[in-house]
């Protein structure tokens, strides 16, 4: 009786070796998400923190929330950003979204956008 356990275990294959075959393609859809999802992430999160940690007086910055300001003061954790002609507001470091964006950088943007357009028709 013990002869045919060993027979049905010898003809299902390999089991260790079975098993990690099973595994591999678990392990390749891993290694794409890495590549193309957790390492960028990681690389854009780490310059934003260098950016952050850059930020001096009287850098014109925007907020998560879509303020416009310009540093007035800064500590560690808090900003104090000048929206309009003396009107402060203070914000923690981390609701700092990155620069401003220049409205000269726009608006040159835009305006090569419709000549392409006019001069296509």
């Amino acid at each position: 009786m013990t002869s045919i356990a060993y027979a049905a275990e010898g003809a299902a294959g390999g089991g260790a070796a079975g098993g990690f075959a099973s595994f591999i393609p678990l392990i390749l859809i891993f290694v794409v998400f890495y590549f193309l999802l957790i390492r960028p992430q990681q690389k854009q999160a780490k310059q934003h923190q260098a950016y952050l940690s850059e930020l001096k007086k009287g850098d014109r910055v925007v907020t998560k929330g879509g303020v416009y300001g310009e540093i007035t003061g800064l500590t560690d954790g808090v900003l104090t950003l000048e929206i309009a002609d003396n009107v402060r507001i203070k914000v923690a470091r981390d609701a700092i979204a990155g620069p401003q964006v220049k409205e000269d950088a726009k608006s040159e943007a835009g305006g090569k956008e419709k000549k392409a357009k006019s001069s296509g028709s």
